[in-house]
């Protein structure tokens, strides 16, 4: 793409054609970008499964933080999860942006190649959107469809009493990675932060930037039939299991020492006077998926996840009483601060 115009020389049906000019054909997709609506075909005896995500500047992410390409990367990365938290098949994606007058092409050039790369990872095909102009900041609006056989679809209503709360991968690892740019807005790559090198600062922060959605293990989990429920989490495990809990009218415990933690954030946290175990339960961004199911196939989850490239770690229990406590090993209740990511708080 030729980078000489400025936006306003673009215009909006410029704009939109410089976007469609990257977007690959799709086989499920009948007429795509440049009509009225999009004309998709659909899996015969799937069921269409939807989510819709909002990114705005200065309260998802800072442009001086998020270089373009790994910030489109994720304003789709973040949808697909709900797909793959409901064990589904990502399939379409409707992209909307409210643009400010002075961005410059080439960010969304680059916000555009990022977008894509994510969308050919997982199958995903964008078919269409709005574009806008913006008085404040950069606003990204992201709709995902995704289909999935109605026997296999996993919600948060179904966790019982006596099931074991699991996650995948690691948690606190995007938190840590927020705490070390608020530190150092310079950020990625200098040396000196709470004693890390440059390849801690990078991982952790590759967390938060740009996160990688567990779109195999969740089809593999719901379609094995072991899962009660399942979500994943955005707003920390803390906040997210209450949902699962609420959903299903149940509690449950965690175990503060059974939580998963990365070689990165252990070493930046044993530096640390006290142990960010608040980050993990609370801090949110991990696009890790959280999930329900019976102690009895303990086993073959593990076998399952591990399939997938992917650990996961049983880290407490569902309980009847509804309220969800953290514990230590020793049974002692662990204090929080607070309970996770809420816009309105």
């Amino acid at each position: 793409m030729k980078n000489d115009k400025k936006l306003s020389e673009l215009g909006e049906f410029g704009l939109i054609s410089r976007i469609a000019s990257g977007v690959s054909s799709s086989g499920s997709v009948i007429t795509g970008i440049g009509d009225d609506a999009a004309v998709t075909v659909s899996t015969p005896g799937m069921q269409l499964v939807t989510s819709t995500d909002m990114l705005l500047e200065d309260v998802h992410f800072r442009r001086c933080w998020h270089d373009p390409y790994r910030l489109g990367r994720k304003s789709l990365a973040v949808s697909i999860s709900d797909i793959a938290a409901m064990g589904a098949h990502p399939r379409w994606a409707l992209l909307s942006l409210a643009i400010p007058a002075d961005l410059p092409l080439t960010f969304l050039d680059d916000f555009t190649s990022g977008f894509l790369a994510m969308a050919a990872e997982h199958g995903v095909a964008l078919i269409g959107g709005d574009t806008c102009s913006s008085r404040s900041g950069l606003a990204i609006s992201v709709t995902i469809m995704g289909e999935q056989f109605p026997n296999y679809i996993l919600r948060r209503s179904g966790a019982k009493p006596g099931d074991e709360i699991w996650t995948t991968g690691s948690l606190g690892d995007a938190a840590l990675g927020l705490k070390l740019l608020e530190v150092d807005s310079d950020f990625p790559g200098s040396e000196g932060q709470v004693g890390c090198g440059d390849k801690v600062n990078q991982y952790l922060c590759s967390r938060l930037l740009d996160p990688s959605p567990r779109v195999l293990v969740g089809l593999a989990l719901a379609e094995s039939g072991l899962v009660s429920s399942m979500i994943d989490i955005s707003d920390g495990i803390l906040a997210d299991f209450g949902h699962i809990a609420e959903q299903s009218g149940v509690g449950g415990c965690l175990r503060l020492d059974d939580l998963p933690f990365s070689p990165a954030f252990r070493l930046i946290g044993d530096k640390l006077p006290l142990f960010p175990y608040q980050l993990s339960l609370t801090g949110g961004e991990d696009y890790e998926l959280c999930f329900t199911a019976s102690p009895e196939s303990r086993g073959e989850i593990a076998e399952c996840t591990k399939k997938c490239g992917v650990e996961a770690t049983p880290v407490g229990i569902v309980t009847s009483f509804p309220e969800i406590s953290v514990v230590r090993s020793d049974g002692t209740s662990y204090g929080l601060q607070t309970k996770g990511f809420n816009h309105f708080t």
